[in-house]
């Protein structure tokens, strides 16, 4: 069952939506899913509904509300592409964390006080890192994060398991950064890192021309296994 929620936010001085998946039974944990820039398009939609499928409450939060509500585009076309770019240049990452605190507090309260996780894509993937590194989730995935190099001075700070999904040639992160990743991060405790040979930005998106489809099943298996683990 799916639905839109409002959130309230961390100030309670405004609220935001967000695309909730429901399982059939009791939530056995529940799961943030963080955007890509292409806002809560019907990609992370359904992976909120996989989610779901697999025992999850999972919530997506728009997390581009304060730029403009129900920002919705399809990375295979050019102009609307174009457009994602624009809105990740004009997004405040900080206010977003703020927004994905919110909604891990919802998501905790909803399904009754269990654990939270988060996963993210793209920008979100660079969110979820962020995520571990700012707010009590309980674990975080992140898929293609994008400049995590630049936050690794954060690292300290990440008191709970994080997995990040690398693929090597990822368009947008290059073979400097990705060293840098692993420099940074391979020797820490709580930080898992995959990378993934010859693969491009967007590898495991449900939808289009960038979905990569046995590396794409790979990796979310990879992250199914991490939830078990440290949800439930």
């Amino acid at each position: 069952m799916s639905e839109t929620v409002s959130i309230a936010t961390l100030a309670g001085d405004d609220s935001f939506k967000a695309y909730v998946a429901r399982p059939a039974d009791a939530p056995k944990a529940a799961i943030v899913v963080i955007q890509e820039i292409f806002g809560i398009n019907a990609g992370i939609r359904r992976k909120c509904d996989r989610l779901a499928e697999e025992g999850y409450l999972a919530v997506a939060p728009d997390l581009f509300w304060r730029l403009e509500r129900g920002i919705e585009l399809d990375p295979d076309v050019e102009p609307e592409f174009q457009r994602a770019l624009e809105l990740m240049g004009d997004f405040d990452q900080d206010q977003g964390i703020r927004d994905i605190e919110a909604a891990i507090t919802w998501a905790r309260k909803e399904s009754g006080g269990k654990k939270v996780g988060c996963v993210g894509y793209c920008l979100g993937g660079r969110l979820a890192y962020m995520t571990a590194a700012r707010t009590d989730v309980d674990a975080s995935v992140g898929y293609y994060g994008v400049g995590i190099d630049g936050l690794l001075r954060e690292k300290q700070a990440i008191a709970h398991p994080l997995l990040l999904h690398i693929p090597t040639e990822d368009g947008f992160v290059d073979k400097d950064t990705q060293k840098a990743m692993h420099e940074g991060l391979d020797d820490h405790p709580k930080v898992t890192l995959y990378d993934y040979e010859g693969l491009d930005h967007g590898f495991a998106t449900e939808f289009g021309k960038r979905r990569a489809e046995q590396a794409a099943q790979l990796a979310d298996k990879r992250t199914a296994d991490f939830f078990e683990e440290h949800l439930l």
